[in-house]
């Protein structure tokens, strides 16, 4: 299994700079938000080392509109849709969408037939939409159920802080296309997506439950310099060699289990 790292986890370098921190620490894959303005430049610059671009991230800051009536919400679908046209055009197989955020409003029709616009478009274009569990398991679980063709990203860390012991992947596990990997510690709400073994999350059901799926892509870290003051003190390069060794860590785990 390969090892991804989100882009710009650190905070703000140069897409070379980046790119080069990247494959110097045995990164391979990362993604992307959708909306990053620079996106031209970064994927031209991943393929000269040698880096896939995993997925690209949908915009979710406004995603609870898609679920309500009003131009709003049709706005929302409208930056969904365009970020399925990047993925096309950017060669990027997978799409990760948010289906709420906080308090989310409830299942609607006009929610339905909007994200019924969305899969049949990325059908269209032959891309894989994986959907992320957030605070709400009724909407992931009817988007699973709707649309056959529908993924799942797994949050590892999402999980810890928003769900209150919820576990998703014996749910939702046989459809895993895409994984977001981080820790917390464990407080609701409190989402630090700190590199993996620095907070309270069990890596080792993590490991298991990633093994037990048949998932085949990256170990994707989904972590964030900026979401704590743990890593105030590290460098560009100590921060990513930290979590290369987490990666790492992580897979060796993942492969033992799939010989025991």
């Amino acid at each position: 299994m390969e090892l991804g790292i989100s882009w710009n986890c650190y905070g703000k370098l140069g897409v070379n700079e980046q790119a080069e921190l990247l494959a110097s620490n045995g990164f391979t894959n990362t993604f992307i938000g959708g909306a990053d303005h620079q996106i031209n430049e970064i994927i031209p610059v991943l393929k000269q080392y040698d880096i896939s671009c995993e997925n690209l991230h949908a915009p979710f800051s406004l995603i609870n509109d898609i679920w309500r009536v009003g131009e709003e919400g049709d706005r929302m679908l409208d930056e969904l849709l365009t970020t399925v046209d990047k993925c096309n055009s950017f060669e990027v197989p997978i799409m990760v969408v948010h289906l709420s955020s906080g308090k989310a409003p409830r299942i609607s029709d006009i929610g339905y037939e909007r994200f019924e616009k969305l899969m049949n478009h990325a059908d269209k274009q032959g891309i894989t939409v994986a959907y992320e569990n957030q605070r709400m398991l009724g909407n992931l679980a009817f988007a699973l159920e709707q649309f056959p063709q529908a993924k799942f990203c797994w949050d590892v860390g999402h999980e810890a802080c928003f769900t209150n012991g919820r576990q998703y992947m014996p749910l939702f596990g046989s459809k895993l296309a895409a994984l977001h990997i981080h820790d917390n510690e464990k407080v609701y709400n409190a989402d630090l997506h700190l590199i993996p073994y620095d907070g309270k999350i069990d890596f080792d059901r993590v490991a298991r439950e990633i093994t037990e799926s048949g998932y085949e892509g990256s170990i994707m870290l989904e972590v964030s310099r900026k979401n704590s003051h743990y890593y105030d003190n590290l460098s560009a390069n100590e921060y990513f060699s930290h979590a290369a060794h987490a990666a790492n860590k992580l897979r060796n785990t993942i492969i033992n289990y799939k010989k025991s």
